[in-house]
């Protein structure tokens, strides 16, 4: 396997030496000072300037630490306020005891700065200044009220000190985060860039989640001839691409390369979801690690059947649901009727119930905008649907992958399996070469045996234990009835420091994750 080796930057050594510096700042702030010089301090400076110099040390300390993480982001706002921070800090150190060692580190740290000034690429968001400016507005009135309390101009009880404050920290902390914030796109499709992506997914879309690159919560970032793009969206200052990039394979390395340029500017970590196996070898040229996740259930609809023992229990479940009085038709989208749109908005409603859309990367956010889709109803003697189950065309290969499935609560167990058999047959006529069905997280840990390696066997009984509350084993196991074919998708990323948030934010677009205020309004996925 190839290792990639990726050289040590100089953004990433400020910042590991401005949180060495807030470190020192804390631990200074914390100790004792020297007898000798705190004694010379106190004679010189009036009252109270050596205690007050402490406590900012020790806060600009914290600051420093704080601010470390987005020194590596390569952010041009950390930086301005790292070199402030850095000066004061120097300042502070001599003024609370002529502590020279550590105005020493400050200065040689200031000079660092300032020498690779220019490797801090990242800008600020735009849209937050304004408010950054609120937050210091009010940060400075409290700051004139404390002022004239300490400076005996305003008198007030003590409690309402302190209510000031824990005001003004929290201002201060609305400030820096509004000041450190990285740039928060808005989803972006001009209806330029959208047709140009329905025509490279409807001639390049092999991948069977190139159809998802539809979705209208994706940007689509293109390479420069427009022969290849990827669809992407930005949570919190991490950008996830979905599945792999569509067009001129020949393109597709420059193309992430260029993106995680753009990314870089904008302090944005890069993660692509669900990128299929013959994509690392492109992925890993343009710098990028890759973990497995799982995998996707194909199955061959040539090669499928009813018969045999082996499939006795999807056998009984089609069988149970024709003795209901079920029968299933495929339809495309305009065959389908007004009367039956109105019932399978119905039936989708009732079973998603108030829960949000869920599906990013390996399902649609329409059912009747969809060009070249299929909806398979299951109805009841009456006429009733029941249920139905939405599949979307991989174009260029001819294949379909399952997008929705969706249900009444009333209707008989094993209706998804008959819905799933009667689309298979519908394709087996038509020649289609695979279909996709859904996609099982560590399916290959789920296929552990007692032969495999401990470590494998531990994970599997771990992820059974935890299906009460993910269902991650039922779902294996639903996609294992129809005997499929497993292709493994994985997940690509620069940094193992970035992974965490990556996955809250993989978490988030995929519909499982719910950020809270603030941070959830850093994306606003609406199409522009």
């Amino acid at each position: 396997m190839q290792v990639i080796r990726q050289r040590v930057t100089a953004p990433a050594v400020l910042a590991f030496a401005a949180f060495v510096a807030g470190v020192i700042g804390v631990v200074s702030a914390l100790t004792p000072e020297m007898a000798d010089r705190s004694r010379f301090v106190r004679g010189v400076l009036p009252p109270g300037v050596p205690d007050a110099a402490r406590v900012l040390a020790l806060a600009f300390g914290i600051l420093l630490i704080w601010l470390s993480l987005s020194l590596a982001r390569r952010k041009q706002r950390a930086w301005k306020l790292a070199v402030v921070l850095v000066v004061a800090s120097a300042v502070l150190h001599m003024l609370k005891g002529l502590d020279w060692e550590e105005t020493l580190w400050s200065l040689v740290l200031l000079g660092a700065l300032w020498h690779w000034r220019e490797e801090f690429v990242a800008r600020g968001d735009p849209k937050t200044r304004w408010p950054f400016l609120q937050a210091v507005i009010g940060l400075a009135a409290i700051g004139v009220l404390v002022w004239l309390r300490w400076s005996d101009h305003v008198g007030y009880s003590e409690r309402i000190e302190d209510a000031l404050l824990i005001v003004a920290a929290l201002l201060a902390t609305r400030a820096l985060y509004f000041w450190l914030r990285p740039f928060a796109q808005r989803v972006r499709q001009s209806p330029g860039e959208r047709a140009a992506a329905e025509e490279l997914v409807r001639l390049e879309g092999h991948d069977s989640l190139s159809y998802f690159a539809l979705r209208r919560d994706k940007s689509y970032f293109f390479s420069p001839s427009g022969r290849s793009f990827l669809a992407y969206a930005v949570v919190s200052g991490s950008a996830i691409v979905s599945g792999d990039p569509i067009g001129e394979r020949a393109e597709f390395a420059e193309l992430l390369r260029e993106f995680k340029r753009v990314a870089l500017s904008r302090a944005w970590r890069v993660g692509v979801i669900n990128a299929s196996e013959e994509l690392l070898p492109v992925c890993r040229e343009a710098g990028l690690k890759a973990w497995y996740i799982g995998d996707e259930a194909i199955v061959r609809p040539q090669a499928f059947s009813l018969e045999g023992r082996a499939i006795r229990k999807v056998r009984q479940s089609v069988t149970r649901l024709e003795k209901s009085g079920y029968r299933a038709q495929v339809l495309e989208l305009g065959e389908i009727t007004a009367a039956q749109r109105v019932e399978i908005e119905e039936v989708s409603l009732e079973w998603r119930g108030k829960a949000p859309e869920r599906g990013f990367s390996m399902a649609m956010d329409t059912l009747f905008a969809c060009p070249g889709s299929v909806i398979a109803l299951a109805e009841d003697a009456a006429g009733r649907i029941g249920g139905f189950i939405h599949l979307v065309p991989a174009p260029a290969s001819g294949g379909y992958s399952l997008s929705t499935m969706r249900r009444r609560d009333e209707v008989p167990n094993g209706l998804m399996e008959f819905l799933i058999v009667r689309a298979l047959e519908w394709a087996k006529q038509r020649d289609v070469p695979e279909v996709s069905l859904n996609f099982a997280i560590f399916g290959r840990i789920l296929r552990a045996d007692d032969e495999s390696p401990r470590h494998r066997r531990a994970l599997r009984v771990a992820l059974i234990k935890l299906d009460r509350f993910f269902q991650v084993e039922r779902l294996y196991s639903f996609n294992r009835k129809f005997f499929p074919e497993w292709r493994p998708r994985y997940f690509c990323f620069e940094r193992y420091s970035d992974l965490p948030l990556l996955a809250v934010a993989y978490g988030h677009v995929e519909g499982f994750v719910v950020l809270p205020q603030p941070w959830a309004k850093t994306t606003d996925l609406t199409v522009a």
